[in-house]
């Protein structure tokens, strides 16, 4: 004869197994989310050193602008002095640079004839910090500064920047002197040149 408390426990068995999935689910469901919130901190941290890592190979300081003046002019640093040509240049600097560059008024220093000038060029895609010193018209220094772009770094070396030195420049606004190029950093290579090229240029025509 069947038990009339089968009935009851069958029905409490089920009602433990529901209470047991609904455990087992909770459970599984907090180690997703907890899984979950871990790889999005892992992520995360890893596009911070990503783009922290990106940053610091786009902004190559070797020297700060600062620095080079100070060293340029044996640690005395001369008085500040802003240039301001003539509209009428703008066609000449434009020439120099290949394209239509805005100038606008260039700082400079000055010391018994030498100049030293900080002027920019885009490279590739980003512009080419590069420090220049002028004496008796002509190229005592060009130096990389900072560099941004993520190839064609060669050129902050000596074995290229010196080939700038003693270059004058012709009439026609171009070196008097041949720049070899970098396999792979033509366009800093021709960023350079015209930045010799325009600090040159500015330095001849700083008293008009």
């Amino acid at each position: 004869m069947p038990s009339p408390f089968q009935g009851e426990g069958r029905g409490e068995g089920s009602f433990f197994k529901k209470i047991s999935f609904k455990i087992e689910f909770t459970i599984t469901l907090v180690h997703y989310l907890i899984i979950r919130k871990i790889m999005l901190r892992i992520i995360l941290t890893l596009l911070v050193i990503f783009s922290f890592a990106t940053k610091v190979q786009a902004d190559d300081v070797y020297q700060s602008p600062e620095e080079f003046i100070k060293q340029a002019f044996g640690g005395a640093t001369p008085p500040v002095k802003t240039l301001q040509l003539p509209t009428n240049f703008n066609s000449e600097i434009n020439k120099i640079m290949d394209r239509q560059y805005d100038l606008g008024k260039p700082k400079y220093w000055e010391k018994d004839g030498r100049t030293a000038w900080i002027l920019e060029e885009i490279g590739k895609v980003k512009p080419i910090t590069t420090g220049v010193v002028i004496s008796d018209d002509k190229i005592e220094r060009l130096k990389v500064l900072i560099y941004r772009e993520s190839h064609g770094w060669e050129v902050k070396h000596d074995f290229f920047t010196d080939q700038f030195k003693g270059l004058g420049l012709k009439d026609s606004g171009k070196l008097t002197g041949y720049i070899d190029n970098v396999s792979g950093a033509t366009m800093s290579v021709d960023a350079l040149r015209n930045i010799g090229e325009l600090a040159l240029f500015l330095h001849k025509n700083r008293n008009k």
